[in-house]
């Protein structure tokens, strides 16, 4: 044992990598093609992104660029670790079933009636 090393000393295990590497890649919301909508902004209409900027450099940006019914195109960061990911300012995906309708979010279930065991 080296002076100064015991129990309860911290050990240096070298730079702490907060950025993406290989192994974790940015965890991406929109992929090319996905139909979105915007929780605050109705008058923008159905979107579908049009485009997808990821950047290969170690913790580089990644955005989306969506083409709204209004005919404008808007840009949004697209990583889920991200307080600036587009999720958490409205943006979000119509999810559409096998026959391509769109689903619409389920309605709370009522509870179901306990039964007395006998």
């Amino acid at each position: 044992m080296l002076a100064g090393e015991g129990p309860g000393t911290p050990v240096w295990h070298g730079p702490r990598r907060t950025s993406y590497t290989q192994p974790m890649p940015p965890r991406l919301y929109l992929r090319l093609g996905d139909r979105v909508f915007h929780t605050d902004h109705e008058e923008w209409g159905e979107g579908a992104v049009v485009e997808e900027m990821t950047s290969v450099l170690e913790g580089g940006t990644c955005l989306v660029r969506v083409m709204f019914a209004d005919g404008r195109q808007r840009t949004f960061h697209n990583d889920l670790e991200s307080d600036l990911c587009c999720y958490f300012f409205g943006v979000r995906k119509q999810w559409r079933g096998a026959a391509g309708v769109v689903l619409e979010p389920e309605a709370p279930r009522a509870r179901a009636p306990r039964r007395r065991l006998p």
